[in-house]
């Protein structure tokens, strides 16, 4: 089969949410939206999905006018709507009822058959010490991984 072909990741969400499980949804797009998806035109900083009326729709992404578009072309931020089965639906209902519960989009991709996809991850959002540990963490394990680089090379 062919390749996955990833647009744009939301590299803020893994920093600012907790990931509990992640979901592959489709995207509802015009024409002169997928062109512009596929130029990379796309931004996901602070979009966020919502559940209204048993459908589930994309807020605040933010997808550039096609360069060659021409006066019908799309609103750069209009809602859109996502594709899910009915049963992950009810799912994420019952999920995102509960408190501190949010629906946040990872990355935007083309699927092997040409199908634009967003990956959406159920989350709960981080607290400013988290961040602060997650940060502690990486900077301890970027520190071991020199130290151990530099007893290599030494004779």
């Amino acid at each position: 089969m062919g390749e996955v072909k990833v647009v744009a990741t939301n590299r803020k969400a893994r920093h600012d949410y907790h990931i509990q499980e992640t979901y592959e949804a489709g995207i509802v797009l015009t024409g002169t939206e997928v062109k512009s998806i596929r130029e990379g035109r796309l931004n996901l900083r602070d979009s966020f999905a919502r559940i209204e009326g048993g459908e589930v729709f994309l807020y605040n992404m933010h997808v550039s006018p096609y360069s060659h578009g021409n006066r019908w072309n799309h609103e750069p931020t209009r809602t859109r709507k996502l594709l899910l089965k009915k049963e992950e639906i009810r799912k994420l209902v019952g999920k995102v009822q509960q408190e501190g519960w949010t629906l946040v989009p990872l990355r935007v991709y083309f699927s092997p058959r040409g199908h634009a996809k967003v990956e959406l991850a159920l989350a709960r959002g981080k607290k400013l010490w988290d961040k602060r540990q997650a940060v502690a963490r990486r900077d301890a394990q970027r520190e071991a991984q020199r130290a151990a680089k530099e007893r290599r090379l030494r004779p």
